[in-house]
């Protein structure tokens, strides 16, 4: 899958963002880091390690919860910083995608990045067990709904690195492959989480 950082930027840039206004939510952020790899392109997934007291085990983008004061590119790009050990500037910031309100209380903003030269991340143990490199290609993967007694709206989930990756951030990452890859216009508010993603 080819994809330019002109191209990239065009299509969010005509982006139309929804977002969300619930006082009752926590802000974080997250990045959505387009880099090179081996001549391909692709994101960075994280499996979080199995000590945290929320969400452990659970695959995520680089992100949390925004510092007093922060804005959420500031937030996404200190937590890519600090989970992966890769630093950059606001001038890698390509846009934002719609935010994304999560079950166990947070308003989740998507920064979308873009890496021109190769980089080699260098996780945090505290907060990464296992990072993978997902290619454009892998991203585009049909994504699969299910069903669930506990909601009336789909339940997403990615089958990307060989396992399934779940909301919320198979629905960021859905949003994502949808809008800025294939220039699609795609929302993913509606999409609901599995119930162990709930707490």
């Amino acid at each position: 899958m080819e994809l330019t950082r002109e191209l990239a930027a065009q299509r969010l840039s005509a982006w139309e963002r929804h977002p969300i206004d619930d006082p009752a939510l926590k802000p974080s952020a997250v990045a959505i880091t387009v880099a090179p790899v081996d001549g391909t392109r692709g994101i960075w997934v994280a499996r979080r390690p199995s000590t945290l007291r929320s969400h452990a085990n659970q695959f995520a983008l680089p992100g949390g919860r925004l510092d007093p004061g922060e804005t959420v590119v500031q937030a996404a790009l200190r937590e890519l910083d600090e989970e992966l050990g890769v630093s950059l500037g606001p001038e890698s910031v390509l846009g934002l995608l719609d935010d994304y309100a999560t079950r166990s209380g947070y308003l989740i903003t998507p920064v979308v990045c873009w890496i021109d030269q190769p980089v080699t991340p260098a996780p945090s143990p505290d907060e990464v067990d296992e990072l993978f490199y997902v290619t454009l290609d892998e991203v585009i993967a049909p994504a699969a709904f299910d069903t669930i007694a506990e909601s009336p709206l789909p339940v997403i989930r990615l089958p990307i690195m060989n396992r399934w990756v779940h909301a919320p951030t198979a629905a960021v990452i859905y949003q994502f492959a949808q809008v800025v890859v294939l220039g699609r216009d795609t929302r993913v508010a509606e999409l609901e989480q599995p119930v162990f993603a709930w707490r």
